[in-house]
């Protein structure tokens, strides 16, 4: 196990990859079976499943701004065909795990000459 490994609990790698199967299957449901059965961008069916989704990732991960404006992209006809769902966990996972690497480290690390170190 890497370093990175570490840093993460088993139960938080858990609530991500759970958000990231959802987020992905639902951006696959919007962009490749919505179009074919429902009315397209325009479907209640697509806005019950952009609402349910939030609702759970939510649930998973907790509040994130990330959420918001994926949720409202994903309300914009033609435009939910980009998968923000997706990106939006990703955004989120990233930020968390630079987080956790960064409390780990701490302020007592040395800064290579170079790196940038935030105060």
């Amino acid at each position: 196990m890497t370093i990175r490994e570490h840093l993460i609990p088993a139960s938080g790698r858990w609530r991500f990859q759970s958000a990231m199967i959802l987020s992905v299957a639902a951006d696959a449901l919007q962009i490749f079976v919505f179009p074919f059965f429902a009315e397209g961008a325009l479907s209640p069916a697509d806005d019950i499943l952009d609402l349910a989704v939030a609702a759970v990732l939510v649930r998973l991960l907790g509040w994130h701004w990330e959420f918001l404006p994926a949720f409202a992209g994903e309300l914009v006809p033609g435009v939910d065909l980009v998968p923000f769902w997706t990106l939006a966990v990703a955004n989120v996972y990233r930020k968390w795990k630079q987080a956790a690497l960064t409390e780990e480290i701490g302020d007592n690390a040395q800064v290579i000459e170079g790196e940038y170190k935030s105060s």
